[in-house]
């Protein structure tokens, strides 16, 4: 069942006006895409705080002076990548940094000094995806999952 500012999950309901907001609108659309509450929910959070931090003063002024989002409101389900959610969570090392980027994704999720952090949030992303985190090694070859 789609949200509204008024009526939300419970995990939102501690959770800033505008991240709740945020929060809202991304999980509206992942269950437009069909997705089930108990992973719209986990998804929604860990996007709309990456979003949050993610965002400049600007971008989170606009998007607080944008309408809240409402249980009719339609989203765009026809994607070139729909199933980009489902897809596994690589970790790689590039240009002197370990990357967290899911599988097919146009640009990477978070950048880390150290391997280990990186499959930390790799493990955190996956796990609210339902998917696994690929790991390579340093000079690109896969290891064990």
């Amino acid at each position: 069942m789609p949200w509204n500012m008024n009526d939300f999950p419970n995990a939102f309901k501690n959770f800033d006006p505008l991240l709740r907001k945020k929060a809202i609108d991304i999980g509206n659309a992942l269950l437009d895409n069909d997705y089930p509450e108990d992973r719209a929910i986990p998804i929604a959070i860990s996007q709309a705080k990456e979003w949050l931090s993610d965002a400049s003063k600007d971008e989170k002024e606009a998007y607080e002076n944008e309408k809240n989002p409402t249980k009719t409101d339609k989203h765009d389900t026809s994607s070139s990548n729909p199933d980009l959610l489902d897809n596994d969570v690589e970790v790689y090392f590039e240009d002197d940094t370990w990357v967290v980027k899911t599988e097919d994704a146009k640009r990477p999720s978070d950048t880390f000094d150290k391997k280990a952090d990186a499959v930390k949030r790799a493990k955190e992303i996956a796990e609210n995806k339902d998917s696994s985190v690929i790991r390579y090694t340093k000079d690109g070859k896969k290891q064990d999952e």
